[in-house]
């Protein structure tokens, strides 16, 4: 893991993610790949693979891709032609990719997930199991989200968010995020030409949090924001990430060569395995509330009852991640529960000796073991 300032050059790093982002991948006048600079980019992937590096791409840009072929007019594509075109799009960018990085005698491999799979906890488990195998073998993973089945509802929505999950699954040391922009600014630097560029960002604090603003317009379904969300969840796992320019060529060189940045510090805490999964959840909207004298429990390392708790938002199975909320608003923890929203509805506010009676069947004392609990 990274520990120091001084630390943070992509090759101190033992595992590296890149995340590389549609609009850089594709001409956004002709929707072709822009295959010089991905050959550039390649070229630099080449140079950290032989220093000891090993690198995994998190690449978009099936859509963009494909939007040509297809003869389809960006931004106003339904759900199932968008998903169509990933279908199409994602075998001209696999193709990209494999060629350029062949050029500089690399094997790339194809891996697509959709939320889910990060989400089920075997299922992730398989998945680190074949970046390992992959990792040993000496291939360079090209990972996107699966758009052709992924469910609208239940996604990724960008790859910021899937690759800070790729660098927490493979336990990578770093995630550089290539972007339109070199780094965090203290305001949108485009509309505020007083906005200040933020070298390193030791804590991801409110005041952070709140320099996150809307997506900008195009192919890009990102943002600030959703790098920011991607910080949180490899930070907490002990992964430093960057922010860098992209739109140049040779962009991990020149990052290599100092070139300007914003570097996100990761946290020193050390959590476990499990607990780092449980703090990367994506799907925001499944949360319990909690009253004070659960809050308090659970500080002092206590379970999660049925008593304490006030209100149930979203669907959720039994063995997905959730956060929990104090009555306030503030976030209390993550967890896994041992019950489904429908059935902690039932249980809300009861005591745990009535979980028979309400549910018809034995479980649990607890909704949230403290096993099971991340604050």
């Amino acid at each position: 893991m990274i520990t120091s300032q001084s630390a943070l050059s992509l090759l101190c790093a033992k595992r590296l993610v890149i995340k590389i982002g549609s609009a850089l991948i594709a001409d956004t006048e002709r929707a072709c790949p822009r295959l010089e600079w991905m050959q550039s980019v390649a070229a630099d992937i080449a140079f950290l693979c032989k220093k000891g590096v090993s690198v995994v791409i998190v690449s978009s840009g099936a859509i963009a891709l494909a939007r040509r072929q297809l003869g389809l007019v960006a931004g106003t594509l339904t759900v199932a032609e968008k998903q169509a075109a990933a279908s199409v799009g994602q075998m001209i960018l696999a193709q990209c990719w494999r060629d350029v990085l062949a050029q500089q005698g690399l094997v790339a491999s194809q891996i697509l997930f959709t939320a889910d799979d990060t989400e089920d906890r075997q299922r992730y488990l398989r998945a680190r199991d074949t970046f390992e195998a992959l990792e040993q073998l000496g291939c360079v993973p090209v990972v996107n989200e699966n758009d052709t089945i992924s469910t609208y509802e239940i996604r990724f929505g960008d790859n910021d968010r899937l690759a800070a999950r790729v660098a927490q699954m493979i336990g990578a040391d770093q995630l550089v995020l290539l972007s339109d922009i070199d780094g965090l600014y203290t305001a949108d630097p485009r509309l505020d030409e007083t906005a200040s560029h933020i070298p390193i960002i030791k804590c991801l604090t409110p005041e952070i949090e709140a320099m996150g603003g809307e997506p900008p317009p195009g192919y890009s379904s990102g943002g600030m924001r959703t790098k920011l969300v991607a910080a949180s969840i490899a930070t907490q796992s002990g992964c430093a990430m960057a922010i860098a320019k992209g739109t140049i060529m040779h962009p991990l060189k020149a990052l290599l060569e100092g070139g300007r940045c914003s570097w996100f510090l990761p946290e020193k805490q050390t959590v476990k395995a499990r607990q780092k999964w449980i703090l990367g959840a994506l799907k925001q909207h499944n949360r319990l509330i909690i009253d004070d004298g659960a809050v308090k429990a659970l500080s002092q390392g206590g379970s999660l009852l049925p008593s304490g708790i006030l209100t149930v938002e979203g669907t959720f199975t039994a063995g997905e991640p959730v956060r929990i909320f104090g009555k306030y608003g503030s976030v209390i923890a993550h967890g896994v529960p041992a019950y489904s929203a429908e059935e902690i509805q039932r249980l809300v506010g009861c005591q745990s000796e009535e979980i028979f009676v309400r549910l018809g069947r034995r479980g649990p004392d607890e909704i949230i073991h403290h096993n099971d609990l991340v604050l």
